[in-house]
């Protein structure tokens, strides 16, 4: 951060303030604290008739690999909405149904993801702005070695775990970076 986004100035110093106990950015001029969050990512697990609804991403990062529709949150949205918004944006279909399925941290990247399950309306869908491809996918046809992320890859195997066992649970956990690098999945109890 090179300004301040309280009063413009340029003297920002990285120091733990009064009262807190992690080092934050803090303008020298007016001592207005800059927190830097995780930001959040919301997306939906949408069945139809035993398929999986898959989008092949047209944008980087992970260009051309397959995800189900999820992306950042914007200001002003529940989770719930700005899952079924990215549905409706990256794959031009509507969700129905929708339940909290599966939340992961991954602190390395600073994210939080929430992912949704529920119905694909009417089984319709089309390729957004940011998407190459939209396709149905059964367990056995899934792009296994083409999922564009870990925790995608992570949900999906839960997902299809817990509907041959006929039951849905709500899966929480934390995808980690190990010093080599590779990641660790770590599931937490409800």
């Amino acid at each position: 951060m090179r300004y301040c986004l309280q009063c413009g100035s340029d003297r920002i110093d990285t120091r733990i303030p009064e009262g807190d106990n992690r080092p934050r950015l803090v303008c020298a001029s007016c001592n207005f604290i800059h927190y830097l969050n995780p930001k959040n990512v919301a997306g939906c697990i949408l069945e139809w008739e035993g398929r999986i609804l898959l989008c092949r991403r047209g944008i980087e990062p992970r260009y051309g690999l397959w995800t189900v529709p999820a992306g950042f949150m914007e200001i002003g949205e529940t989770t719930t909405e700005a899952a079924a918004r990215e549905t409706l944006e990256e794959a031009r279909a509507n969700a129905l149904d929708l339940r909290l399925y599966a939340m992961f941290s991954l602190p390395h990247i600073s994210q939080v993801y929430m992912l949704y399950r529920g119905v694909l309306a009417e089984g319709q869908h089309a390729p957004g702005e940011e998407t190459l491809e939209t396709g149905l996918y059964r367990e056995a046809d899934i792009p296994w070695e083409d999922i564009a992320f870990p925790v995608m890859t992570e949900s999906l195997k839960l997902y299809f775990k817990d509907q041959r066992a006929g039951a849905f649970a709500v899966h929480t956990g934390d995808i980690l970076r190990r010093e080599d690098r590779s990641l660790e999945v770590r599931h937490h109890q409800i």
